[in-house]
């Protein structure tokens, strides 16, 4: 936990590094990317996320529900409909970026909306095997309250994610145990590591650049990062 004050550091850095990350990060093709925060935050925690890739060509949103409290009643139809939307408005699928636990919705909402969405980017969330191991789990309870570990909910975490989904994860991170975020191989799960904190991971220059070279990929030619380097 200690090493999560590391956190306005990565911040620094990327206000720092921006006119570097703005010339050498890759670009986008202007389909929209939807963004969901983590654990009792709010669409302003992503601001710096947000604003990166739309400065990368992007078009990108918030998730518009205030705080993220768990799986509370309607939030999950609320964001169906908000991808849904996002989905016709443009004619093109959306891409979903979550953090912490904006990463299991993230997740989760891509086996409801396959059609619509074109890929998932997960930051330090409990996307694995042991995804208890956390140290937020007493706030996401007391927060979520029954909805905690709603049966139908939980059996559902278990499948693995329809599209691509690239679990980004730390090894350092103090909050999410960096096992709980990965994924069980398959020709659609990646789980890359970067060096950063847990509540700088959506502010670290590293993943800034990351998560836009992910989005980057091709719609119809998706490929492990490991793959598409040794090409």
């Amino acid at each position: 936990m200690a090493l999560e004050c590391r956190a306005p550091a990565e911040a620094m850095a990327s206000l720092l590094l921006w006119p570097w990350l703005a010339g050498s990060a890759a670009r986008g093709d202007g389909h929209s990317v939807l963004v969901l925060p983590g654990l009792v935050a709010p669409d302003a925690s992503t601001v710096m996320l947000r604003g990166f890739l739309r400065r990368q060509g992007w078009r990108t949103h918030g998730w518009r529900q205030g705080f993220n409290l768990g799986p509370r009643e309607g939030v999950i139809e609320a964001c169906v409909e908000r991808i849904r939307t996002l989905h016709q408005r443009s004619g093109r699928k959306v891409s979903l970026v979550g953090w912490s636990l904006g990463g299991v919705f993230a997740r989760e909402l891509s086996k409801v909306l396959p059609q619509a969405v074109r890929q998932v980017i997960t930051l330090g969330s409990p996307v694995g095997a042991g995804r208890h191991a956390s140290n937020a789990r007493p706030i996401y309870e007391f927060v979520s309250g029954q909805r905690a570990y709603a049966p139908e909910l939980m059996a559902r975490l278990e499948e693995p994610a329809p599209v691509p989904c690239t679990s980004v994860y730390s090894r350092s991170d103090g909050v999410v145990h960096w096992r709980a975020s990965l994924q069980p191989p398959g020709a659609l799960a990646e789980n890359i590591a970067v060096p950063a904190s847990h509540t700088g991971m959506g502010m670290n220059p590293l993943v800034l650049r990351l998560v836009a070279e992910r989005l980057a990929q091709p719609e119809s030619g998706w490929r492990p990062r490991a793959a598409a380097s040794s090409s």
